[in-house]
């Protein structure tokens, strides 16, 4: 059994791994995709909405798909969507085929997305120990990963078609052969339970909602970060473009290897104090970036900022999957589709309100969202298990 558990944490990491690099391997090809559609950045920009569009009625489509079938049956099919679809866009000569391809990729990267959180949260609970913030770490890797193939295969002079067709079934051959090793569904058994022929409906609960509030807010903080980090160095600091590039490199990495550590921290302090004190600095280290004349300085800061939320986001995950073990996949959709909402309101919310502020100080909005996540980073207290009975999970 405890072979089974470690092939599916395993299995696990590799589909993490396949959602950064596949969404990485995109984002390598937007410039190629766009001068091959004939498209504005102007018009690309609408077209991304598209691509958010799709991956949110994904995650609400397999949440409880997911539940219902179970996530070792939901994976493997979406990886395969995701895999497949990521070709698209690279055929795409026109804004129309690119806006259809965009909306199919969008939506087998919704569905992976959160059926691979599903999955995580039932290893999770097998493992009996916080593992979820090392998965999100494999999928910033798998990132990590396109960029450098992307650029080799940009640098062969390789069009989009080829590099993603290959990319295509590379990730097709992941997802079949990791398929056997996902666990199998946990069947709870209900002392007392209604017939499962006439199953009652589901309401989802108040704290399912805050929990998804607050990934809505710490993932535009997250979105923030991407869109503005290198801008802000650049226009506000007059740093080179080679050194302002450094701004998201830093907060990237640190990010990234937080994640790797995150999991230990919880395990000895808790998720409420992953939650209440890595908001807590990533305020902090927000702060310093915003306000630093100095570019040294207000590289720290965003460093400092991608460590303390690093953590912060995998803690909500978990614990909507384990609020309630028979609508794990429908908690978890909410609060990762809410989350993806705040991913893209980020560049969306910031670019108005430079109209009115340097951009700097824009930045003090996702910094008081991280105050309000630090102050009510109790509502993980909550995660209790279940006090009906539940037989233990049936693994293959």
């Amino acid at each position: 059994m405890e072979r089974t558990l470690r092939a599916g944490r395993l299995a696990t990491f590799a589909y993490f791994v396949l959602n950064g690099f596949l969404m990485g391997m995109w984002i390598v090809h937007i410039p190629a995709v766009e001068d091959r559609a004939g498209i504005s950045h102007a018009v690309l920009g609408w077209l991304l909405l598209l691509l958010g569009g799709g991956a949110f009625v994904g995650m609400q489509i397999v949440g409880p798909l997911t539940d219902r079938l179970g996530a070792r049956t939901v994976v493997p099919v979406s990886a395969a969507l995701c895999s497949g679809a990521v070709v698209l866009p690279g055929l795409a000569a026109n804004v129309w085929a690119l806006g259809a391809a965009l909306l199919v990729l969008g939506f087998g990267n919704g569905c992976l997305d959160v059926s691979m959180n599903a999955h995580a949260v039932q290893v999770e609970r097998g493992y009996d120990r916080p593992v979820m913030s090392a998965f999100h770490a494999a999928f910033s890797i798998g990132g990590v990963l396109a960029a450098l193939l992307g650029a080799r295969t940009l640098s062969w002079g390789w069009s989009p078609a080829a590099t993603l067709g290959a990319v295509a079934l590379l990730g097709l051959a992941v997802a079949a052969l990791s398929a056997r090793a996902l666990l199998r569904s946990e069947r709870p058994k209900v002392s007392g339970a209604a017939d499962p022929a006439t199953p009652s409906p589901r309401t989802t609960p108040r704290r399912i909602w805050i929990l998804a509030a607050l990934a809505f807010m710490l993932m535009l903080c997250e979105g923030v970060a991407n869109d503005w980090s290198v801008l802000q160095l650049r226009d506000v600091l007059d740093a080179p473009a080679a050194t302002a590039a450094l701004a998201y490199g830093a907060f990237a990495t640190a990010m990234t290897v937080g994640r790797l550590l995150a999991d230990r921290v919880s395990a000895r302090f808790g998720p409420v104090a992953v939650l209440r004190h890595g908001a807590s600095v990533a305020a902090v280290g927000l702060t310093v970036a915003a306000l630093s004349p100095w570019i040294p300085l207000a590289l720290i800061g965003w460093t400092v900022f991608g460590a303390g939320l690093s953590g912060c986001v995998p803690q909500l995950f978990s614990a909507a999957g384990h609020a309630d073990q028979d609508a794990a996949g429908a908690n978890v959709s909410r609060v990762a589709g809410l989350g993806y909402l705040g991913m893209l309101a980020g560049p969306a919310v910031i670019g108005p309100l430079t109209h009115f502020m340097p951009l700097n100080l824009t930045f003090f909005l996702p910094v008081a969202f991280c105050v309000i996540a630090a102050g009510t980073a109790g509502v993980l207290r909550a995660s209790q298990p279940d006090s009906r009975t539940v037989e233990p999970a049936t693994r293959p």
